[in-house]
Order: structure tokens, then C-alpha cells, then sequence
């Protein structure tokens, strides 16, 4: 079974408030999504109803086939989690602190050993089994956090927040864990920090007011950040009907000083159209480029729609 979560229809209601309003999506094996939204939008909600901590007022969440309500326990086994702060017990060992999270696991004691070494490997932890967890930095804190959560070999991981507080080279080996990680499970990484996305997941979700208001791969993502206006800087005042007449201008922005911000059709490329008119009326071409988004820009963009619309 390729499909290792199913949302269907997910809602929660608190008294008269809709926390999370009819979400609906699922989650290929190999897949990491990047799972975004602004404070109160009810992710932290959809996040506990697909962990089991909180019960949906309507919907059906299954984890590799299994109902999170009809069958908890073997749905529960499939997943594992990672919380924004790590659940270590400082004064232990790396060994004795994952030996005990495996029995927790239900590991077999036989098995046991095995999958420590191999929750050490995959999380670069191979040569700290001995050394006391209170004595490791953060980064390698938050690595032990992630071999915890795969000791089971899950079909699911889940991880909140896993690179906050940690220094820009832990954060880039944290994000190759990740994409490693992603080549054998499923992976759900909650995080409000946007580039994070960008480097470490395939797809991308984002909810706002309790609804899914983007869902879309990284390519689909990628053709969003491709360039819908033009910055147009010039040594004289132009005409500006001249420039709207160009065929695929869509409108234009007076941003002061020469500057316009000419918005387009995706996908057209009118920066010779322009030029050419530019040169030919005696303007003074001094700027013309494409405005890039970033996925900053995106996302507030998408959340700020879905607030005036609503």
C-alpha cells in the first residue's frame, strides 16, 4: 500500500468554534509534507487528530490503512512523533535512553539491539551511544529526538518543529536527515519556518481558519514563485497607456521616482515588448527585471485571500 495517511472530511468543533472545517488530503509512501499555518489556523489540531490525541468531531483519519478510532493501537504503531521539545531523559545514556523507548515500543527484546544501531546510523549517532545525553548539543539533542521516533521502523513520522533552536550547520544536517528519512516513510514535518519547506519537503500544505487553502507539490509551488510582474525603472515620465496597450499587460503599479511594477500573464515573457517601446519613445531604460516571490510572499499572500474572502 503505497497511501500511508487518509484525511477524509476532518473536522473538530470546540462549543460553537470550528477549529479545523472539512480537511481533506492524503500522504504517499517516500512523500515529506511540509505542513504551514499561521497561529489559530488549526494545524497544532489536525496534528493531534492524526496522532490520536484528540478525537474529530466528524472525518476519518487512517494511518497505513488502519482507523486512528476503530483500531488506535495498530494505527498508533504505525507512527512516530517528535514534539517541538524532545521527550530525553538527560541523565541517561544515548543507549539507555533509546533501549527504554524501544521497550516502550514493544520492541522485542531480541530486536531491540538492532534497532538502536540502526536508529543511531540513520540519525548520525553511531559513535555517541556512551556519552550522557546532558552533555550533547542541541543539535545532536534533537537527532536523538528523531532516532527515538523511528525505532519501530513506522510508516509515518511525525515532526514538530525539529530544527528550532539549532545553529545553521545542524539545521542543514537536520534537513538531510530529513530527505533521507523521507526515502523509507512518510514524513509530516510541521514548522513555521517557510524556507524550510522549500529545502526539505516534496509537498506542501498550508491551512488558514481552520481549511486547507493550499495543497501543492514543490514543482507546483515552484511555478507560483516564477515571476507574474516586471520592476520597470526609467530616466523620463512615461506614457503609461502605451505600456498597457502591450499585449498580456495585465496592470501596472506608479511605485514613485521612474518606478512601475508591470504585472503580466504567467508564463509570457514581455521584457523585450517593453524594452523595445521603452527605446523607441526615448524613456531612458535604466531598470527591467523580473520580481521574484519567495515563498514568504506565498504564503501571506494565500492567508491574507483567504482572510478577505472569508
Amino acid at each position: 500500500m503505497n497511501t500511508l495517511i487518509e484525511v477524509n472530511n476532518l473536522s473538530r468543533q470546540f462549543g460553537e468554534y470550528c477549529a479545523v472545517n472539512d480537511v481533506s488530503f492524503s500522504l504517499q509512501k517516500g512523500e515529506v509534507l511540509g505542513f504551514l499555518g499561521p497561529n489559530g489556523a488549526g494545524k497544532s489540531t489536525t496534528m493531534k487528530m492524526i496522532c490520536g490525541n484528540l478525537t474529530p468531531t466528524i472525518g476519518e483519519i487512517k494511518i497505513n490503512g488502519y482507523d486512528i478510532i476503530e483500531q488506535p493501537k495498530l494505527a498508533k504503531a504505525e507512527l512516530g512523533f517528535l514534539p517541538e521539545v524532545p521527550p530525553l531523559y538527560p541523565e541517561l545514556t544515548v543507549d539507555e535512553y533509546l533501549s527504554y523507548c524501544a521497550k516502550l515500543h514493544g520492541l522485542r527484546k531480541i530486536a531491540v539491539k538492532q534497532a538502536i544501531e540502526q536508529g543511531k546510523l540513520k540519525c548520525g549517532l553511531a559513535d555517541m551511544g556512551h556519552r550522557l545525553i546532558n552533555n550533547l548539543s542541541k543539535g545532536y539533542q534533537q537527532r536523538i529526538g528523531i532516532a527515538q521516533a523511528i525505532l519501530h521502523n513506522p510508516s509515518v513520522i511525525i515532526l514538530d518543529e525539529p530544527t528550532v533552536g539549532l545553529d545553521p550547520l545542524q539545521i542543514l544536517e537536520i534537513r538531510q536527515l530529513i530527505r533521507e528519512l523521507g526515502k523509507q516513510h512518510s514524513v509530516i514535518l510541521s514548522t513555521h519556518i517557510l524556507s524550510e519547506v522549500q529545502q526539505s519537503c516534496s509537498r506542501v500544505q498550508i491551512i488558514h481558519h481552520g481549511k486547507l487553502v493550499l495543497n501543492e507539490d514543490i514543482a507546483g509551488l515552484s511555478r507560483r514563485m516564477t515571476s507574474t510582474s516586471l520592476l520597470l525603472r526609467l530616466r523620463e515620465t512615461p506614457d503609461l497607456n502605451q505600456l498597457r496597450d502591450i499585449n498580456g499587460v495585465d496592470a501596472i503599479d506608479e511605485l514613485g521616482d521612474q518606478h512601475y511594477r508591470i504585472h503580466h500573464a504567467q508564463q509570457l515573457s514581455l521584457a523585450e515588448a517593453i524594452a523595445e517601446l521603452v527605446v523607441k519613445q526615448h524613456w531612458g531604460l535604466l531598470e527591467l527585471m523580473p520580481e521574484k516571490h519567495d515563498m514568504e510572499h506565498i504564503f501571506l499572500s494565500i492567508t491574507n485571500d483567504s482572510s478577505t474572502h472569508e
